[in-house]
């Protein structure tokens, strides 16, 4: 038999070289941080939720965040679009959505010269596409997004269209209303890079939302008055798109450890042959992790240690972000769903079966 994991030495992976942030990163880096202050100002009581966004975008990946009525999915997402130099794109998936509506199509069109197709883009060609309710679109549509995720390229009547460099999906879906959708299939939940999810503020943050919305309301009033002269006046410059480029080459020369690298295949292995880690997860894991989700614990890992400030990856950069890898991506048992266990529940089992570095 396989046996768990021992420990390991190699402490924290550190490397050897020191702090390696130098000058030449804070130019990156101090924008990165303008655009999480100024999400923050926008949106109250959902920190994770923000720095959560920001990994995805860093790392370069598609997010499904999921929440219920009301509570800033949205906002959120349109906050990240508003305070960057990007296009932002939102699709409302309905039920009568067709494929050609998301990725484009040939038109016919008929000139003097003659007559020709020429190809139409569609809401998918921007840098952020809100890809809003996803789950209330059947599965061709949703099948629509695979290959733009995976592949960052659209094929249209034979002839294949790249996306533009940065390119970032941003799906939103509700957990409680299921008549009437179509639950994502596990192939394309796969894709996605990290599964977020977000619950009630405090009450404390709610009572700013209030104050916060109020606010927003008093001055779009104030501008509509003085017929929009003064809207915008004050709003700072939008992040540029090099930021992000220059943040992710730093991301990419972070340090990893042996040690770290083996214990993240460690974690998503040990949801492969869970009863070697105890009775529980052999009750409860059908189907393990699949080797995306390696991936995705190494590239979140980094990008967590970047906004965290430092040059190499820890435990507790992979511990925090190992929930949102994930919770899409493993498939319960019916005992498990059956005595209310969740992905994050089992998740933590696994974080604490498995040996530390």
């Amino acid at each position: 038999g396989v046996l768990p994991p021992r420990l390991r030495g190699g402490g924290r992976g550190k490397a050897t070289d020191g702090n390696r942030m130098t000058d030449s990163s804070s130019g990156a880096r101090s924008e990165i941080d303008a655009l999480r202050t100024r999400m923050g100002e926008a949106i109250i009581g959902q920190r994770d939720v923000i720095e959560r966004l920001l990994i995805g975008l860093l790392a370069n990946g598609n997010l499904l965040v999921e929440g219920l009525p009301g509570l800033a999915k949205t906002r959120a997402i349109k906050a990240l679009a508003k305070n960057m130099e990007c296009d932002f794109s939102r699709i409302q998936f309905t039920p009568d959505l067709l494929p050609s509506d998301v990725t484009g199509t040939e038109a016919y069109y008929q000139a003097e010269t003659g007559s020709e197709f020429r190809f139409e883009p569609g809401p998918i060609f921007a840098n952020i596409v809100l890809a809003n309710e996803i789950n209330r679109a059947p599965a061709k549509v949703q099948a629509a997004l695979l290959e733009a995720m995976e592949e960052r390229q659209v094929t249209v009547a034979g002839t294949t269209h790249t996306m533009p460099p940065l390119f970032m999906v941003m799906a939103t879906q509700n957990p409680i209303e299921q008549e009437g959708t179509y639950p994502l299939p596990e192939a394309q939940m796969d894709r996605f890079l990290m599964h977020v999810n977000i619950t009630y503020p405090p009450v404390e943050d709610e009572v700013e939302v209030i104050r916060l919305v109020r606010g927003e309301e008093a001055a779009a009033q104030a501008a509509a008055a003085a017929e929009g002269s003064a809207a915008g006046a004050d709003r700072p410059a939008p992040i540029p798109q090099e930021a992000v480029f220059q943040a992710r080459r730093e991301i990419a020369a972070l340090h990893v450890s042996p040690e770290m690298e083996r214990y993240m295949a460690d974690l998503v292995n040990a949801t492969r042959i869970p009863a070697e880690f105890g009775d529980d997860l052999k009750r409860w894991i059908e189907v393990g992790a699949s080797p995306r989700a390696s991936l995705a614990l190494d590239r979140c890992g980094r990008t967590h240690a970047w906004l965290a400030g430092r040059d190499y990856v820890d435990p507790e950069d992979v511990r925090a972000i190992v929930p949102d890898v994930m919770r899409h991506r493993l498939k319960l048992t019916y005992e498990a769903q059956g005595e209310g266990v969740s992905a994050d529940a089992v998740t933590a089992e696994v974080v604490r079966q498995v040996a530390l570095p």
